[in-house]
């Protein structure tokens, strides 16, 4: 008994360290398998945060593939944007080049009036120096000559006294009073010979002198002012010319446009023609077709007239067949009016077309008159270019004639010292031709002025001129954007045209397809009948 109570006991005791074994196997199992679960929960996290990892791959690719094209995209807009600026550096520099040419242009134009400026005030200086040179020389000569009448004065007294002594004393001898009034005679005539000689050469080489210094210097004024003068005009009408020229190429190159346009425009012109034939043909069709059809819903109408006597028993048929020709009645009234809309539609399209026509007509007679005033426009530029090599020359003539009078201004001034030293006597009768020569100078310089005056109403006509020609221009410019805008809107109408023509086609197919559809109600009207 104590055996077997020992061995139950130890049998207890193992039942009880393997139940012990059991539940930690228990637990360790129950561990495992939560373990287990949450691997694989784990791995299904894994497996999702996997898939949303591969799809932001995919979706990353995706973009960064878009990125690349957008990258690309943006690289050639790059390079074009670096050509743009390559190419607006280009064109700065060579505006630049150009600006600077056109400084170096002014700057020497700039010092070529400067130097002009300054050579007109050397010759003033000269001119005011030669007119103060010669009223000193005039007042030394009216000096000299009053001098030399009041010494020939004296000297005629002290001869009239000797001459009464030499015949008081020689009252006795009458041969010797003769002999020496004979030799007085002739000493007298002597003397007025020699004076009068020496007066009238003295006289001519003044006037001479005189005359040729005045001319010289209403010359040299005159040159100066028109030899500036000339400059300015000569600046002017190149100037306009070259402008002229330019407006005269722009008027040829839109003259030509203009053809071309209007050649264009009548080839357009004979498309929609034909096209509105065609609509015209497809309509003329489309009215036998509908004539047709309205000979077919007369007949189908006595049919169905017949056919409601013969189907008065059936009610249903009868409605039936009521409505389906009160269908084809509004079928065949929109065909009607549609019809009647084709009719309206041609009737405007006509009117437009001879529009159109009268359009082409003005344009025509714009495009003629414009070519007048282009070839008025190079005519009148001719001339002007006539006018400028004319006054070219005559400026080249009066610089020759400037430097001809310079040089016989210097002759003149070495004459006038010789004829200082050898100046001798003079009288009262040479300072009344000075005046006289005076008075002719001053006649001259009136002729002179009124020539002036004539130069400068010329050159007003001719400013007048070249304003009506700018103006002219000016017309030409406004008549050829007029005849732009008219194009416009020709183009415009034609566009419209071929939209209503589309509308035409697109309610032509309609009213087809609805014909068609009516026929095939009215054939099955009649088949059911």
């Amino acid at each position: 008994m104590d055996g077997l109570s020992r061995e139950k006991a130890a049998a207890e005791k193992m039942t009880k360290q393997l139940q012990h074994a059991m539940n930690e196997v228990h637990n360790k199992l129950d561990e495992a398998t939560r373990t287990l679960n949450d691997f694989d929960a784990s791995k299904k996290k894994l497996t999702a945060e996997n898939t949303d990892l591969l799809r932001q791959l995919e979706e990353a690719e995706r973009q960064l593939g878009q990125l690349a094209k957008i990258k690309l995209s943006l690289t050639n807009q790059l390079e074009d944007q670096r050509k743009l600026a390559d190419e607006e550096s280009r064109e700065r520099a060579t505006l630049l080049g150009k600006y600077r040419n056109l400084e170096h242009d002014i700057d020497g134009l700039r010092e070529q009036l400067e130097e002009e400026s300054e050579a007109k005030g050397d010759v003033q200086r000269q001119l005011s120096k030669s007119s103060a040179e010669a009223q000193m020389w005039r007042g030394r000569a009216l000096h000299v000559v009053q001098k030399n009448a009041k010494r020939l004065e004296i000297e005629k007294e002290e001869l009239q006294a000797a001459l009464e002594e030499a015949e008081a004393a020689l009252e006795q001898e009458e041969n010797k009073v003769l002999r020496a009034q004979l030799e007085l005679s002739q000493v007298r005539q002597e003397i007025d010979i020699c004076i009068q000689e020496k007066e009238e050469e003295f006289e001519n080489t003044r006037k001479c002198h005189q005359r040729a210094i005045d001319s010289m210097q209403a010359s040299l004024e005159a040159e100066a002012k028109a030899k500036a003068e000339a400059l300015r005009l000569k600046k002017k009408l190149e100037s306009d010319i070259n402008e002229l020229e330019i407006a005269l190429d722009h008027s040829n190159k839109a003259n030509t446009d203009l053809q071309k346009q209007i050649k264009k425009q009548i080839n357009d012109i004979k498309d929609l023609q034909m096209r509105v034939e065609e609509e015209q043909r497809l309509a003329s069709e489309y009215r036998d077709q509908f004539g047709i059809a309205e000979r077919r819903a007369n007949a189908l109408n006595g049919e169905l007239e017949e056919s409601r006597t013969l189907l008065e028993q059936s009610d249903r048929g009868h409605r039936q067949a009521e409505a389906e020709l009160a269908e084809a009645g509004e079928a065949i009234a929109d065909l009607n009016a549609q019809n009647t809309s084709l009719g309206a539609a041609k009737r405007k399209l006509e009117g437009e077309m001879q529009a159109l026509h009268a359009d082409l007509d003005e344009m025509l007679n714009e495009a003629k008159n414009s070519e007048e005033k282009a070839k008025k426009a190079m005519v009148d530029a001719a001339r002007l270019a006539d006018e400028l090599r004319a006054e070219q020359e005559h400026a080249q003539n009066q610089e020759k004639m400037r430097k001809t009078l310079e040089s016989a201004v210097k002759e003149l001034q070495v004459c006038l010292e010789e004829v200082e030293a050898n100046a001798l006597k003079n009288t009262k009768k040479a300072v009344s031709k000075l005046e006289g020569r005076v008075r002719e100078l001053e006649s001259s310089l009136d002729d002179e002025t009124r020539r002036h005056s004539d130069a400068q109403k010329n050159l007003r006509k001719c400013e007048r001129r070249i304003k009506e020609l700018t103006f002219q221009s000016d017309e030409d410019k406004k008549n050829h954007e007029r005849m732009q805008d008219l194009v416009d809107a020709l183009q415009q109408k034609v566009k419209t045209y071929k939209r209503q023509i589309e509308e035409a086609e697109e309610i032509a197919a309609l009213n087809l397809a609805k014909f068609r559809k009516t026929q095939q109600e009215l054939e099955e009207a009649e088949g059911r009948a």
